[in-house]
């Protein structure tokens, strides 16, 4: 009961979000107008209103799986998209796609994008496998280090080529550009989530270590990889389409598993919808803010997620992996175990 009123009241907050972003913008929408089948009001909902909140839900949704699995498999609480050199990745592959094929469409870069990201994210798990003493701050910084190397690739790359204004879509996540017909391809963030959660025990598994998965007969590798590929996949499909957005992955997986553990079935639900109305909130944020301007979601998230970071980073180096309970100690804590000195961590 505990773990569905959670669920419940992300649901009821995220349906009112929802509902209140479909009215905020520079052009005023009313229920009553749209009601009354106002067809140049209904044209706004259904051409930009309706598609850039599609496009926050599944952003949110995508980012937020995408970050826990990586925390999971990586069994490290600071791994994702942004520290795991997953983000910087697709954008190489954007450029790439821009450069050997101008006129292609956007579903053309999408496959440059997820090819460069499972690869890039492939990479710096190989990286992060050969390192002898590592602490819960070496990998990320490791995966940070690597993603500034290919960034550092990707803006050398597109100044070569004077790319650098045609790049700029991709290095800052926006939702102004969201309109109907060329944001469909973040749907593919839905299929794969469904996959992650199918798969949940075995991502729980395989976070434990090799031997341990080889102990109860999961294919190790293959179950690592998969997970990579699918949390590649979700993250290139919205770099595509909304640009590179940080943060997301990293601090609301932490939060949550804050309160309900680390297992990833018992709280992929309620990470998905706890994401969705993070973005949401801020992309609300930046359309009021300086209205009747907008200010980027990337810059919004950008300075909540860094004093959130900040927070989580000191609580995990206090408290480790312990969860935040309320009122009596549970009996079925879902936390994973510690870890012994000398067992192999990715």
């Amino acid at each position: 009961m505990k773990l569905t009123r959670s669920t419940v009241l992300l649901s009821f907050v995220l349906l009112v979000l929802s509902i209140a972003s479909l009215f905020i913008g520079v052009i005023d929408l009313t229920p009553a107008q749209l009601l009354s089948g106002d067809f140049t009001q209904l044209q706004i909902l259904l051409v930009s209103r309706l598609p850039r909140l599609l496009a926050i839900l599944c952003t949110g949704v995508g980012m937020s799986v995408a970050g826990l699995m990586m925390q999971q498999l990586c069994s490290n609480k600071f791994v994702s998209p942004t520290t795991g050199a997953t983000i910087s990745s697709a954008q190489l592959g954007i450029l790439l796609a821009l450069l050997f094929m101008p006129n292609s469409t956007l579903w053309g870069r999408a496959l440059f994008a997820f090819t460069f990201a499972i690869l890039g994210t492939w990479v710096f798990v190989w990286f992060i496998q050969r390192i002898q003493f590592k602490d819960v701050v070496m990998v990320p910084l490791v995966g940070i280090m690597f993603g500034n190397v290919i960034g550092g690739i990707t803006s050398y790359l597109a100044y070569q080529f004077e790319m650098t204004q045609a790049l700029s879509s991709w290095l800052v996540g926006h939702f102004s550009l969201v309109i109907k017909g060329r944001y469909e391809i973040v749907w593919i963030t839905l299929p794969l989530v469904v996959l992650a959660f199918i798969f949940a025990n075995h991502f729980n598994i395989v976070g434990l270590g090799k031997d341990f998965s080889h102990n109860l007969g999961v294919p190790y590798n293959l179950i690592l990889f998969m997970g990579l590929t699918i949390a590649a996949m979700i993250t290139a499909s919205i770099v595509v389409v909304v640009g590179a957005i940080s943060y997301i992955g990293l601090i609301v997986p932490n939060i949550v598993s804050m309160f309900k553990g680390d297992k990833i079935r018992g709280t992929l639900v309620d990470t998905a919808l706890f994401g969705a109305i993070f973005v949401l909130v801020c992309d609300m944020i930046g359309r009021v803010v300086i209205y009747p301007y907008e200010l980027p979601i990337e810059l919004i998230i950008g300075i909540l997620g860094s004093v959130i970071f900040i927070g989580l980073l000191l609580y995990r180096l206090q408290h480790g992996r312990k969860a935040i309970r309320f009122g009596a100690p549970s009996t079925h804590c879902c936390a994973m175990p510690i870890q012994k000195e000398g067992e192999p961590q990715l």
